[in-house]
């Protein structure tokens, strides 16, 4: 035996003595009792949440709502909160695309930021909102531990009531994460959109930012190496970006260093604007739940990474049952270049989510809804990007008395929801109700406000049986005569993390 495996055998059995060894239970060829248990769900200990700056215009008004939903086992202690970019910070985190929800496990967490929380949650189960006015707002950085982080939910939400984008704007602050898709954006003229990226991290971040039109990628080197700096804002003109004028483009977001959140603000000079939220990766089969039933025009944009064209077969799940839309039954998508499609009203007055699948070979697509409200000078934009299911637990926050609707969908299986509106934030009491949805259809549900509500509340949806079900939350408000609304998809929020059982097993010396 050599001298280096003798230093190796000594120094592995000096980590055992203080730490012991922890090492999964292979399974047994004999299917004894010996065979691996299934890992457990845990809540995770850690959640990080970025919200891009809400807007530049002095009349703006933007709301911050933030929610925890209660979890079972998810401990005492812990604190959610979220500062302004560029706000010192004793601890950021760290993570990669598999653990953005931080969910390691058995780590002390940070010690917070030394700036002054701009929504600070005080209990899980109760929002709490936060407000602030005009264009000189910056992007937020939030960061939540212990038993505030399994779920944890913030809604930006922003009134402007003239000027170019005006309307309601809506977005979830999402997690950090390394690439982002977003099919709907334009450069056409009359369209004002940016892409925000925020950076959580003590060093800076290095991005990439694609664009792909009709004919494939727009020529551009501007877009490459956007250096974002340490827990700062950074958003980009698409414009600056590429000379061509295209509308129905798909931008893509790819971080060669660090990790970013990413949002598209996408400003009309006539039809309003919104944010519009990265798309589900891309697969071969999606979801876009909760079309308006008074929407008078949807666009859809689809693209094809790769080189392999997409063939999609349309289907429009209505509160009946799934319908082909006359006109629009099949859409090709070329690989390398967005597609669009005019739907039209498709809705034709009743609630709708349209569903792509493909015609034969399934290839991979990414893909989003343009959604306009209204006639003539009374117009009003919002975007539906395909989105993952609900799963176990999805939450929307910052919905209100009036002007709220929860759309459910279940495209291939009848399913079974729970629906519970929380307690609001300046009090009320909870309300649970349960809905069934049939299969291939798309259900408004009536959902009771909280008993004695006061400010506004969330909306937690959990699937309780059968198959997956989707979902978005339409929010609405009157702008004079125009329409204004938002609408944001509810993904499972992945507040729990599969544990494997672990054991000590000294023996593993010996082999």
């Amino acid at each position: 035996m050599n001298r280096q495996t003798l230093s190796l055998i000594a120094g592995a059995t000096a980590l055992a003595a203080v730490t012991g060894f922890a090492t999964l239970s292979a399974p047994d060829a004999s299917g004894d009792a010996t065979t691996t248990k299934a890992a457990a769900q845990l809540p995770v200990q850690r959640t990080s949440l970025l919200c891009p700056q809400p807007s530049t215009s002095d009349i703006a008004e933007t709301a911050y709502t933030s929610f925890t939903p209660v979890t079972d086992g998810a401990g005492d202690d812990g604190s959610a909160q979220l500062v302004a970019a560029g706000a010192d910070s004793t601890d950021t985190g760290t993570g990669d695309k598999d653990t953005d929800k931080d969910t390691d496990k058995g780590e002390d967490g940070g010690k917070g930021t030394a700036a002054k929380p701009v929504v600070e949650v005080k209990e899980p189960g109760k929002p709490v909102a936060g407000s602030t006015d005009g264009g000189d707002s910056p992007a937020l950085i939030g960061t939540a531990e212990g038993r505030f982080a399994p779920g944890w939910t913030v809604q930006e939400t922003t009134e402007v009531a003239a000027g170019t984008g005006r309307g309601l704007l809506g977005v979830n602050c999402a997690a950090p994460d390394t690439e982002f898709w977003f099919p709907g954006a334009s450069t056409a003229t009359g369209r004002t959109d940016y892409v925000h990226l925020v950076n959580p991290d003590d060093s800076a971040a290095v991005v990439d930012i694609e664009l792909y039109g009709k004919d494939g990628e727009l020529k551009s080197t501007v877009g490459d190496g956007i250096t974002v700096q340490p827990r700062s804002g950074e958003p980009v003109l698409l414009s600056t970006l590429a000379t061509a004028k295209e509308a129905g483009l798909t931008v893509h977001v790819n971080v060669r260093s660090g990790r970013v959140a990413a949002a598209v603000q996408a400003l009309d000079d006539k039809l309003g604007g919104d944010w519009l939220s990265a798309a589900a990766d891309p697969a071969g089969t999606l979801v876009l739940p909760g079309i308006p039933k008074d929407a008078t025009s949807v666009t859809l944009v689809a693209y094809a990474p790769g080189e392999t064209d997409a063939d999609l077969k349309l289907r429009l799940a209505s509160p009946s049952g799934a319908i082909t839309p006359a006109g629009n039954e099949t859409l090709h998508v070329k690989g390398g270049m967005t597609a669009s499609a005019d739907l039209g009203d498709i809705t034709r007055g009743e609630p709708g989510s349209l569903i792509l699948t493909p015609t034969d070979q399934s290839v991979p697509v990414v893909a989003a809804l343009r959604v306009v409200r209204g006639k003539g000078d009374n117009q009003e934009t919002a975007f539906i990007p395909a989105t993952r299911p609900v799963g176990a637990r999805a939450t929307v926050t910052d919905n209100r008395a009036k002007g709220t609707t929860l759309a459910l969908t279940a495209p291939t299986g009848a399913a079974e929801v729970e629906v519970t509106a929380s307690a609001g934030s300046g009090g009320g009491k909870p309300v649970t109700k349960t809905f069934t949805i049939k299969a291939g259809t798309t259900q408004n549900v009536e959902m009771p406000a909280p008993g004695g509500l006061k400010g506004t509340y969330a909306l937690t949806v959990e699937t309780t049986s059968g198959g997956p079900v989707y979902a978005s939350r339409l929010l609405e408000s009157r702008l004079d005569n125009v329409p204004a609304f938002t609408i944001q998809t509810l993904p499972d929020d992945r507040g729990t993390v599969a544990v494997p059982e672990a054991r000590q097993d000294l023996s593993i010396m010996q082999r």
